[in-house]
């Protein structure tokens, strides 16, 4: 390219200076000098292959072509990237190349091999017809022989004539070839039926049906040629064989149809339903399609129209009730020589701290008020004891605290004789009194044990006179229930009380019949981490054994383990003995009945009766509210303040028992909500609850897992842990207590009478005062009083001794007033000064 000065062009060629003239913005210009260089000229040597298009050749290389401006290293780069560009456009040609012959090379082979296989078809169907066809031309033969010789010896014996012994032996060997090709000339005859059959069964015989069964897959041409046909099934083949062998045996005629009772529930599917007629699902569902509805086989159709169908097909319908899964358990009825005598279960109940575990422990001369947190039980906890004497004694020890109420009920209701503790130093208590309600709700005799009696202060005869107050009159007092007196601490009375309770056991006749299905009743229920859920049961009739079937509540388990009261296994547990069990598919609820089944389909179906049954129920008492009940509580829950919590205790009755203290917890402004409770250890989806509500975690007796604890410090949740369950009540009340809002208090600390008003500008109204009383204090409320009526209260704008602003002023001084946004003040008002004070309330 030329610049405007009609210099020379700046080539590759020869090496001697040029100059070049630049130009740049605003009509500046600059001459370079630069060296030009020869062009290399490149020579193919002879014989070797014609390159490709350069990059000269196609005008880069040129010099008159070349931009102004690009140097020649420039220049190479870009030659190296144009023939990098072509070599990779070149190399992907060959790759598209090579791979399009690869796929035709593959279609190809692929059409190749379908002729050949198909080629191969027709050669085998051409071979099979082919000797089907010699088959039946020699079997056409062999008949076309066989009738010449039958017509041979027909001719009559008088016209022949007699043999020659060499004709009788030509004859024998001719007869012997017919029977070596299949022809027999001294059996029994053919008739013309058999031997016009013998060909169709040599060609579509078992070799025939074997040989198509082996060729390999259906070609498209056997499955059109139809002359194979459908072959029959080994099954199909046994049953013509076995109605053959029943027809030879004479047993041909028709079975009766067998009619059956059909149970029928409300609903049931179709497939069900043809299961329990024993009839096939097809012919259900047809029998439906000509009633006008058309259903699968694994629809629900209602009670009604089952019936219909299960009379169409000659059977009973028999309605039950979801209910009647039930049924099993009740069935079993104990004849009175199967009954034999059992241990009494005794229950121990009283007022907290009146020694109710120490008097077992002194009975069993075991320690467990030490196991205890706070030496208070807090779980139901079951015994065997065998006396002195020999006799066997179940106790059970309950709880005394308020908190487990419940508890105490439970133990109440599976009991036999209720041992009533009372101390003798301190008298009838409330837990005292609830006991012996129970008791009587029960319907279960009472011995009173008047325990402490070793102490100074002991005063048994006040505890007698305290019993008649609430209707237990004891023996001493001519009453009916026996009273002993013990002492847990030095073993004072325990014989008595021992004898007292097996008198109580041999006036009650206790009997029950150990060859049944266990029955017992959830007395503590638990969800170990390494056994899973732990179920405490006492064994009230029958024997309860290891891989018995069992549903108990909404649960349902198999036996896996027993464990007695002493930590051993044991392989059964009779009536009246208290034993873990091990097995279940879930925690139960404490106070649950414990049924043994006979199957496990039984048990499951049972509990998911049950559960099915409780949702229901939790679902009727949510939905029977009308909309101004609903209104009306979401309105009352909105004044009133909840403090939620997550609960997790070691077993079942002890969750029961904070729950239900929880509860108590609060008054019309602010009150405990319980979001969770269950048993076991604190879990990742506790924490995630309680950080959704914004609510601490309470752990009875158990810990929070690793990944628990981690969640709780990442999201900020408190988990709290006690062994005491007053201390957890006390810590909530105290919690819900900072809920309510602090009580507002007046005081009054003066008045001032209004002696003169003045009109400030910028201010207002502004009132001459003189206190009267007290003190008025610039901080202070204030109430402005017209004939004793309070007509305006608020605050002070200002409070002025002279030109001053002052925070108060004293008894007898006068001062200066104004309100703030109010100026209607007279002379003889009275301003009434008072100060408020909030006070924190509690629980």
């Amino acid at each position: 390219m030329s610049d405007t000065d009609g210099k020379k062009p700046l080539g590759l060629g020869g090496g001697r200076p040029g100059q070049v003239k630049q130009s740049f913005s605003h009509g500046r210009t600059k001459n370079v000098v630069v060296e030009t260089k020869r062009k290399r000229v490149v020579v193919p040597k002879p014989g070797a292959p014609a390159p490709a298009k350069s990059a000269a050749a196609s005008g880069l290389g040129d010099p008159s072509r070349r931009p102004a401006g690009i140097s020649d290293a420039e220049m190479e780069r870009r030659l190296k990237a144009l023939q990098a560009a072509k070599s990779r456009e070149a190399a992907e040609a060959e790759a598209r190349e090579a791979e399009e012959k690869a796929r035709e090379e593959e279609r190809e082979r692929r059409r190749s091999e379908a002729e050949a296989k198909e080629r191969e078809d027709r050669e085998r169907e051409e071979a099979l017809r082919a000797k089907e066809e010699e088959d039946a031309r020699k079997a056409e033969e062999a008949r076309l022989r066989a009738q010449k010789k039958e017509e041979t010896r027909a001719r009559p014996a008088a016209e022949a004539a007699p043999a020659a012994p060499a004709d009788r032996a030509a004859a024998e060997a001719a007869a012997t070839r017919a029977e070596t090709k299949g022809v027999s000339t001294t059996g029994p005859r053919k008739t013309d039926r058999d031997r016009e059959t013998a060909p169709d069964r040599d060609s579509r015989g078992k070799g025939a049906r074997d040989d198509n069964r082996r060729t390999g897959k259906l070609s498209i041409s056997q499955a059109l040629d139809g002359e194979g046909g459908r072959q029959r099934s080994l099954a199909a083949m046994k049953r013509k064989q076995e109605k053959a062998r029943q027809k030879a045996m004479g047993g041909a005629t028709r079975a009766e149809k067998q009619v059956r009772d059909v149970q029928l529930p409300e609903t049931i599917v179709v497939q069900e339903l043809a299961n329990r007629m024993a009839e096939r699902a097809a012919d259900v569902v047809k029998a439906l399609m000509k009633m006008g509805m058309m259903v699968s086989a694994n629809q629900v159709i209602d009670a009604d129209t089952a019936e219909l169908v299960i009379e169409e097909f000659g059977h009973k319908a028999v309605r039950v009730s979801d209910s009647d899964v039930e049924q099993v358990i009740d069935m079993v009825e104990d004849k009175d020589e199967d009954l034999v005598s059992r241990p009494p279960i005794v229950t121990i109940m009283g007022h907290v701290d009146h020694g109710k575990t120490s008097l077992l422990d002194a009975i069993r001369h075991a320690n467990v008020v030490s196991g205890e947190a706070g030496g208070i039980t807090q779980h139901i906890g079951a015994y065997q004891v065998k006396t002195d004497s020999g006799a066997v004694l179940t106790f059970l020890d309950t709880p005394g605290h308020a908190a487990f109420t419940s508890m105490r009920a439970r133990g109440a209701n599976v009991t036999d004789i209720v041992v009533l503790v009372v101390a003798a130093d301190d008298a009838v208590m409330p837990q005292t009194v609830e006991a012996i309600n129970h008791a009587k709700a029960a319907g279960v005799p009472m011995i009173v044990a008047i325990n402490k009696i070793d102490k100074p202060n002991a005063d048994p005869q006040k505890v007698r006179t305290d019993l008649l107050q609430h209707e237990v009159v004891v023996e001493q007092m001519s009453g009916d229930v026996q009273d002993v007196e013990v002492s847990a601490k030095t073993g004072q009375g325990l014989d008595n009380l021992l004898e007292a309770i097996a008198l109580q056991a041999e006036i009650l006749e206790l009997r029950a019949n150990p060859g049944r299905a266990a029955l017992g009743a959830v007395i503590e229920a638990k969800l170990d981490v390494g056994r899973g859920p732990v179920a405490t049961v006492l064994v009230q009739n029958g024997t309860l054994k290891q891989g018995d079937i069992f549903v108990v509540g909404e649960q349902w388990g198999k036996v896996r383990a027993l464990i007695d009261d002493k930590g051993e296994r044991v392989p059964e547990a009779g009536p009246s003995v208290p034993v873990e069990v091990l097995g279940l598919n879930g925690t139960p609820e404490a106070g649950d009945v414990l049924n043994v089944v006979d199957t496990e389909a039984q048990a499951r179906e049972i509990a998911a009766y049950r559960e099915q049954a409780s949702k229901d129920k939790r679902a009727a008492a949510g939905a029977a509210t009308t909309l101004e009940q609903l209104m009306a509580k979401a309105k009352a829950d909105e004044s009133v303040a909840e403090l939620p919590v997550v609960v997790k205790a070691d077993v079942q009755g002890s969750a029961e028992a904070i729950v239900q203290a929880l509860e108590k917890v609060g008054n019309d402004e602010v009150r405990v909500r319980v979001l969770h409770y269950g048993v076991g250890a604190i879990t990742e989806s506790d924490v995630g609850l309680a950080e959704a509500s914004g609510a601490p975690v309470i752990g009875f007796n158990v810990r929070a897992n690793a990944p628990a604890r981690n969640a709780a410090n990442q999201k900020g949740v408190e988990i709290r842990y006690y062994s005491i369950i007053y201390d957890l009540v006390d810590d909530i009340k105290a919690a819900a207590s900072g809920l309510l809002s602090a009580e507002v208090r007046e005081n009054f600390i003066g008045y001032a009478e209004i002696k003169e008003v003045f009109r400030v500008s910028g201010v207002g109204n502004v009132a001459g005062c003189l206190v009267t009383e007290g003190v008025a204090r610039r901080s202070a409320g204030v109430r402005l009083l017209r004939d004793n009526v309070v007509i305006h209260e608020g605050t002070l704008k200002t409070l002025k001794r002279f030109k001053d602003e002052v925070k108060e002023v004293q008894s007898g001084q006068e001062c200066g007033m104004a309100f703030e946004n109010y100026d209607d003040i007279r002379k003889g008002d009275v301003i009434e000064i008072f100060e408020r004070e909030e006070v924190q309330r509690k629980l």
